[in-house]
């Protein structure tokens, strides 16, 4: 009955198909896959990883689905900040993104879906999974770049203390969606 939710979880091992999913990039279906209705290609949920939903009403907002999905960046970076975790965008690609090793790596995606200016799906930001997971798919079809997590950072961060960064954000996220540009 709550007119907005966000809920944070953690999934089975699986393997999720956006509306963009392309066949090929389903390299070995290990796990189960589901078609999930979000934007973007193929991703893996599984232990180790906080996925965030939000059930967000962008109607009482700005109603600009860029804004959000930019937003939604910015309050995961402001984040994996406040864990002392340097994290960034990278131009023409959705998602948090991180230095592992020298490389550009994947840490975080993004996948959302709007209808009726209501917001559902959301995020994952990898804290400890099994990183040879992503290897059954290109994740989100983006071959060239690695997927790294807290963990292989060397930084061990439970459930609790990533929910807590987060909350810690939430007003300062919603209030980006409502201010004016």
């Amino acid at each position: 009955a709550a007119p907005e939710l966000v809920w944070l979880l953690e999934h089975p091992p699986l393997y999720t198909a956006g509306t963009s999913a392309r066949a090929a990039d389903l390299l070995d279906p290990r796990f189960p896959v589901h078609a999930a209705g979000r934007g973007g290609q193929y991703t893996y949920h599984g232990p180790g990883q906080r996925v965030g939903y939000l059930v967000l009403d962008l109607g009482a907002r700005a109603r600009d689905v860029r804004r959000f999905v930019h937003a939604l960046e910015g309050w995961l970076i402001a984040t994996l900040a406040r864990l002392d975790v340097a994290a960034f965008r990278a131009p023409g690609r959705v998602g948090i993104w991180t230095l592992a090793e020298g490389r550009e790596a994947k840490i975080g995606a993004i996948g959302v879906r709007v209808r009726r200016w209501v917001t559902t799906h959301g995020f994952s930001l990898n804290l400890d999974p099994e990183l040879a997971h992503f290897s059954g798919i290109v994740p989100c079809g983006l071959a060239g770049h690695p997927v790294t997590s807290l963990a292989a950072l060397g930084r061990s961060i439970d459930g609790a203390t990533f929910d807590a960064a987060l909350a810690f954000g939430l007003s300062a996220f919603l209030q980006t969606l409502s201010s004016p540009l």
